[in-house]
């Protein structure tokens, strides 16, 4: 199980790095004015999301699921690591969905908007997870 826990680390690392990474792409996009890098901030906002983000939150969940089922983990903490699970995963379909709004160049916010989604969904949830995982509070 120890294999399968270091797995479920280090896609979650992978995860979270793209959950922090592509709301700064999103500021750079917002601020980009030449064809050119409008263009490439798309590809690289798709390749990201499409290509690491996800298959990186679905390999997260899976070895998660997999540590749960073999250590029949119980009590509140785990139910609260799930409950911001869940708050990352909708966060995630949400950046998805901005995705397609600069992608059909349809973007509604500035880029004020998108700094402070760079960190306010994210941080609190991956403190709180750690936390709830190491300390197991209840």
């Amino acid at each position: 199980m120890l294999w399968i826990k270091s797995f479920h680390i280090i896609f979650m690392v992978a995860w979270f790095a793209g959950l922090f990474y592509l709301p700064r792409l999103f500021v750079y996009h917002t601020l980009a004015e030449d064809k050119t890098s409008i263009e490439r901030f798309k590809i690289m906002e798709r390749k990201l999301y499409v290509g690491i983000m996800t298959p990186c939150m679905i390999l997260t969940i899976g070895f998660g699921t997999w540590l749960w089922l073999g250590y029949g983990f119980r009590g509140g903490w785990l139910q609260a690591k799930l409950a911001l699970v869940l708050v990352l995963i909708a966060h995630h379909f949400y950046l998805g969905k901005l995705v397609q709004d600069f992608k059909r160049d349809m973007n509604k916010h500035g880029h004020v908007f998108y700094r402070w989604l760079n960190e306010i969904p994210t941080l609190p949830a991956l403190i709180g997870i750690v936390i709830l995982v190491v300390v197991k509070p209840f």
